[in-house]
């Protein structure tokens, strides 16, 4: 009787096995569609749209190098910026999953605004050229060939501990051009002086100096990690008080690589009865979307009596009272400074993710009082 039960078992459960549907097969997408949509002015930006029946998803290849991992997009709606002109091959894949699925292919050939082969952006903010209560007390559009010699001097060399920041580049006239009303400063990978980088850093000491005003600087910034662009002043005493009696202001500094590569600082640095006291660490300002390479963007300063406001494309985000006493040091004239820095206490060591050259790109400061 126990023998004809579990023959009664095993036959059942053969029986119930056999009526279980079969898994349904995947269906590949079907009919897939792609346009490409290339910005004639030059930036370098694609938008790419396709649509497939049953597809779940897509996988969309720009091309740029063989190891390149694909945008994933549900809606298939993608955009890349190139950043060389070139000839480039656009891959979509339609996916129902992973591994079913179907592509197709599109060629595009990019040609962006390039001066000696530097990607210079062709949209951005721009700022007014008057201000209510303000006259222009100087500017610079860089409508030369060469750096005016009136106005800045070039920093040489590489400084006393790293510029005091065990920065890693050797700062050199070669790395500045100026052309098409732009001033440019590139940070590239090479030896020099002992130095693994190289780079510009230009002054208007003795030469230009302000107290007080609204300053514009229009520039894009380079990117990347270990990469440190900044505008900023030091006192016009500097020579004789050092630093930080002298005083700092900064205008504009980018610590690049992630987030980075969107956020900006403003900052004040002083001496506080013998000790260095600054601003730092304020959240700065961040773009809600892309980076500050993309586009033109104004950095200002409004420096009074009282107090500096920093502001990008005329949005306030920081301000610092400097009425108390030990500030005293922002009410004297003060000189500026651009540079590229490379390394250094603040954002490290450049990785194998940062790309050289890099390029600060200006296309005027503008000084109203």
């Amino acid at each position: 009787m126990k023998n004809l039960i579990v023959v009664f078992v095993l036959l059942f459960g053969l029986d119930s096995c056999s009526e279980q549907p079969a898994e349904e097969p995947v269906v590949a997408p079907t009919n897939l569609q792609v346009n490409v949509v290339l910005d004639e002015s030059g930036s370098g930006k694609v938008d790419v749209s396709a649509s497939a029946t049953n597809a779940n998803f897509y996988s969309i290849y720009f091309g740029v190098n063989a190891n390149e991992s694909p945008m994933i997009t549900s809606t298939g709606q993608a955009t890349f910026t190139y950043p060389n002109s070139g000839n480039f091959n656009i891959r979509v894949k339609a996916h129902a999953t992973a591994s079913v699925f179907i592509e197709k292919q599109t060629d595009v050939t990019v040609q962006l605004n390039m001066v000696d082969g530097i990607r210079i952006p062709t949209t951005g903010y721009d700022a007014p050229t008057t201000y209510p209560g303000y006259t222009l007390a100087w500017q610079d559009d860089f409508s030369g060939a060469t750096l005016n010699s009136a106005f800045w001097s070039h920093e040489v060399g590489r400084g006393n501990n790293g510029w005091g920041n065990n920065e890693l580049q050797y700062y050199q006239p070669n790395n500045t051009i100026v052309k098409d009303g732009l001033l440019i400063i590139s940070a590239k990978k090479e030896f020099k002086e002992g130095a693994e980088y190289t780079s510009s850093r230009i002054i208007t000491k003795d030469k230009k100096s302000f107290q007080y005003g609204r300053i514009d600087i229009r520039a894009a910034l380079p990117k990347g990690k270990g990469i440190w662009p900044a505008f900023w002043m030091l006192g016009a005493n500097f020579s004789t008080v050092g630093w930080p009696k002298c005083g700092e202001l900064d205008i504009m500094e980018l610590v690049g690589g992630g987030v980075g590569d969107r956020t900006v600082y403003g900052t004040l640095h002083w001496d506080n009865a013998g000790q260095h006291a600054c601003t730092c660490g304020d959240d700065g300002y961040t773009l809600a979307s892309g980076t500050f390479y993309d586009k033109f963007h104004v950095f200002s300063a409004v420096w009074t009596s009282n107090k500096v406001s920093w502001y990008v494309d005329n949005v306030l985000f920081h301000e610092i009272d400097t009425t108390p006493s030990e500030l005293s040091e922002f009410d004297a004239p003060f000189f500026f400074i651009f540079n590229i820095a490379v390394g250094g206490n603040w954002p490290g060591n450049p990785d194998a993710s940062t790309v050289f050259p890099q390029h600060l790109i200006v296309d005027y400061i503008r000084v109203y009082q």
